[in-house]
């Protein structure tokens, strides 16, 4: 008879012997240590997670400053052929203006009336452009700038530093500060006695 047949029915089925471990129970100091390394990895992830949202949130404030830029530079610039042909238009009022005889004695009432009505609307034109960010400057004395000057043509003098403006066919116009239209101008030059070794000529071409 083997052992199966031995066992009494009554008392229930057998328990399976729990397997034993070479790790005793979990100690207090153990279930610490595992908390504080599961903290410590938890910190790590939060930091990261932290540094990328700080990272996208300053490229998204970069992306919201160019955008807002292009915009105001395209209000401020899509105007910018219009201006060139209204930059023309005073010009044009400006020579008309000058073609005016000048005041003088025995001059018919008329002429005196037509001259200052042009002023007059010369002066309401001006002011109008400029509300508007486009600006004429007269560069007559200033020194040559070619970022605002066309240099037409050189004159000698002594009575002028070389460089320096000599006369303005047409003034330099710029819209909020852009280059519109760039003043044709001569320029002065030191006359012959004064060149002494020669130096760089002054680009007239550009």
């Amino acid at each position: 008879m083997n052992q199966d047949s031995n066992r009494n029915p009554a008392a229930g089925p057998e328990e399976p012997e729990a397997p034993a471990t070479e790790a005793g129970p979990a100690t207090p100091e153990a279930l610490m240590q595992a908390a504080s390394e599961r903290i410590t990895v938890l910190e790590a992830e939060l930091s990261e997670m932290k540094d990328r949202w700080m990272r996208a949130e300053a490229e998204m404030a970069n992306v919201r400053a160019r955008a807002k830029r292009d915009v105001d530079e395209t209000r401020q610039f899509a105007v910018q052929k219009f201006g060139r042909d209204v930059a023309e238009a005073a010009e044009n009022l400006r020579r008309g203006l000058h073609s005016i005889p000048a005041a003088g004695p025995g001059e018919p009432e008329i002429v005196g009336k037509l001259r200052e009505g042009f002023e007059g609307i010369e002066r309401s034109f001006i002011g109008l452009l400029e509300r508007n960010g486009i600006v004429g400057t007269d560069p007559t004395g200033a020194t040559f700038d070619p970022n605002l000057h066309q240099a037409m043509a050189e004159q000698e003098t002594a009575d002028h530093p070389p460089g320096t403006v000599l006369q303005a066919w047409s003034m330099a116009w710029t819209l909020n500060g852009r280059l519109l239209r760039p003043a044709m101008v001569v320029v002065a030059k030191a006359p012959p006695a004064e060149l002494g070794a020669p130096g760089p000529r002054l680009d007239t071409t550009a």
